[in-house]
């Protein structure tokens, strides 16, 4: 006997309960799941659409559909726009760093660069650390005369890297002696920010003139002149 055949004798066993009811698929549940999948993978679609994209497909696509994707777009670009508030390397002196580090790093990371003008090497990570601010501008990046921070401060530590976060220091770095020296790269000391979490991967900008690929060996010559400071 076939429990799932649909005769009179499987029809009595299913009335006093000895056989499980009988599930029948119409045509109309084949319809709703072909509908409700069908609109699934649209969605999906839509949501990888930047705005222009889905300008274009006003004449093909239901507008009250399209008005949606669009405004929830512009709701994730606002968000964004929030976060990457910074974009540049800003010179802070001692009676802003309670404000503008400590406190401020509850909210944001925030990378110090501790320096002094005369030293070659906080030279180079002057510039390094105002390319790299451009392309996270979701992390404050800051620059104070050493001895500013820290009175007495030595020359021979410098430059120092002090980096906050959840309202702490999460890392420190003094000089520039893991990255290579004079030889240091900015894949170098955004290898380390990365390490920490002090920068998103997932908000870096490309810098003009530049591609997604990391900067070769060789950009490093071109693109630190000693003679000129920050």
């Amino acid at each position: 006997m076939d429990p799932n055949e649909d005769t009179e004798w499987n029809d009595i066993l299913r009335k006093h309960g000895i056989l499980p009811q009988q599930v029948k698929i119409t045509q109309n549940d084949i319809y709703d799941s072909a509908v409700a999948k069908a609109q699934e993978e649209e969605s999906q679609r839509l949501e990888k659409l930047d705005l222009d994209e889905l300008a274009e497909l006003e004449d093909e696509e239901d507008d009250q559909i399209l008005e949606q994707y669009r405004q929830q777009r512009m709701a994730e670009m606002q968000a964004q726009a929030e976060k990457e508030k910074f974009g540049e390397l800003i010179q802070i002196s001692e009676p802003d760093y309670k404000a503008m580090v400590t406190e401020a790093s509850k909210d944001v990371w925030v990378v110090v660069h501790l320096f002094r003008d005369s030293i070659p090497e906080c030279k180079l990570m002057n510039r390094i650390l105002g390319e790299l601010a451009m392309q996270y501008r979701a992390t404050k990046f800051v620059k104070i005369i050493s001895v500013e921070c820290i009175h007495n401060y030595p020359d021979r530590n410098l430059p120092t890297l002090l980096v906050y976060g959840k309202g702490e220091m999460q890392g420190q770095m003094v000089r520039m002696d893991r990255f290579g020296g004079m030889h240091a790269k900015r894949k170098d000391v955004e290898k380390y920010l990365k390490e920490l979490g002090a920068i998103d991967p997932a908000l870096k900008r490309v810098l003009p003139g530049e591609s997604n690929e990391e900067e070769s060996d060789d950009e490093r010559a071109v693109y630190f002149d000693l003679g000129k400071g920050i």
